[in-house]
């Protein structure tokens, strides 16, 4: 009997099972751009010395995430000394800092206090890596090569906000896509990721200053580019720019980012300044829907700065202040409310487990449902803005001068 079909065929299941238990995290908030990750076995148990791979001390200062592709991680830097904002190459096996290119030499723009001149979180499609930065009052969108070349550079247009900029780019198909609201004409473009040839151009109403990075799912029957900012929620149709559906308000300024609960088939917004709300909004409406898409609201616990997290019948946030809560996903019941720390960083959903990091660099590890259930509680030992990176069973964290890689590559 030939055997040889039956091997063959059992290394393609268990090559993809373990493909579909492996992902690179190539933007802001992971391939879903959502905080989720596929990780079975992320680490739970670590500190400051304890279960780290590598760590790594970085030039310059920055928020951003870092972000990972197969045996590369890049994130960015500011360095106040030059002036220079920095892309940075690091080997994942070792932490090494393999390259370092300057993007961009310009004066340091009017910051809030707890934001950088870094703020802006890279993308990658495999083989250019896609950053943003603020050259005065000019949006600067470049791409880069694996090996640190500049490939493109472009100015898409004006900015103007009196706590600088801090918007990421993220990759759909051949379009790379930014997300500029600012206190004057906003606008998002999608530029095209090989040369950076503008494809489309979407008018922003309202004139207001806001940082989300817009979620991209295909629900309702069609592909939705979501996002809040500028006094609205708004969906639009990421080939083209064209709008979908929108809703007035419900404030002024967003940071967070919205998420999507399948199970209950709902987008979750939390936000934002003036007022604090936390919507669950239907998403198969046409045109303006402020009166139609809102299938519950709150204003228990609302976020203005870390994004949410959807995992399984829960969406859990966190507000600034420290006080994360877990709410039923369907009708927004509050489950649990708990105290975890002053919190900026996005939250991550891993193996069905919830991973709250504040500003402290104290990880809570929280199993959602009707009780509050911490698996586990872990300090780093350094002061953590940025969010998260998780990737093949590593955990890769940026401290105020250090990125930390957590775990062993499964």
């Amino acid at each position: 009997m030939n055997r040889l079909p039956h091997l063959l065929a059992t290394i393609a299941v268990v090559s993809c099972a373990t493909s579909l238990r492996a992902e690179n995290w190539p933007q802001w908030r992971g391939p879903r751009l959502d905080g989720t990750s596929v990780d079975a076995a992320p680490p739970t148990r670590w500190s400051g010395t304890e279960n780290i791979t590598w760590k790594t001390t970085l030039p310059g200062s920055g928020h951003a995430s870092p972000i990972v592709w197969g045996d590369r991680v890049f994130t960015v830097s500011a360095d106040d000394a030059t002036n220079d904002r920095l892309l940075i190459c690091l080997d994942r096996g070792t932490g090494a800092i393999v390259w370092k290119s300057v993007v961009l030499t310009a004066p340091p723009e009017a910051i809030h206090r707890l934001n950088t001149h870094a703020s802006s979180t890279p993308a990658t499609d495999g083989e250019r890596v896609f950053t943003t930065f603020l050259d005065k009052d000019q949006v600067i969108i470049a791409a880069h090569d694996f090996s640190g070349k500049p490939l493109w550079l472009k100015r898409p247009g004006r900015f103007s906000s009196v706590h600088g900029f801090c918007s990421s780019p993220i990759v759909h198909g051949d379009k790379v896509i930014v997300n500029c609201d600012h206190d004057g004409d906003g606008y998002i473009v999608a530029l095209a990721r090989t040369d950076g040839r503008e494809l489309w151009r979407i008018e922003r109403p309202n004139k207001t200053r806001s940082y989300c990075v817009p979620l991209i799912r295909t629900v309702a029957g069609r592909t939705q580019m979501v996002l809040s900012g500028s006094k609205c929620v708004a969906s639009y149709d990421p080939e083209t720019g064209k709008l979908l559906w929108m809703m007035d308000g419900p404030t002024e300024q967003f940071v967070a980012s919205l998420v999507f609960n399948e199970k209950a088939g709902l987008f979750f917004l939390t936000g934002g300044f003036p007022q604090h709300h936390i919507l669950a909004i239907r998403p198969d409406g046409q045109g303006n829907v402020t009166e139609s898409a809102i299938a519950w609201r709150t204003n228990k616990g609302a976020a203005y700065v870390p994004s949410p997290v959807a995992e399984g019948d829960w969406c859990l946030v966190v507000s600034d202040s420290g006080v994360g809560h877990c709410f039923a996903a369907a009708t927004g019941e509050i489950a649990w409310q708990e105290r975890l720390g002053e919190e900026h960083a996005s939250l991550i959903a891993a193996a069905g487990m919830v991973y709250f990091l504040n500003d402290n660099g104290t990880m809570n590890i929280v199993r959602p449902g009707a009780k509050f259930d911490r698996v586990a509680q872990n300090e780093l030992g350094e002061r953590t803005f940025a969010s998260p990176a998780f990737s093949d069973g590593q955990i890769f964290i940026r401290g105020e001068t250090s990125l930390y890689c957590i775990g062993a590559r499964k």
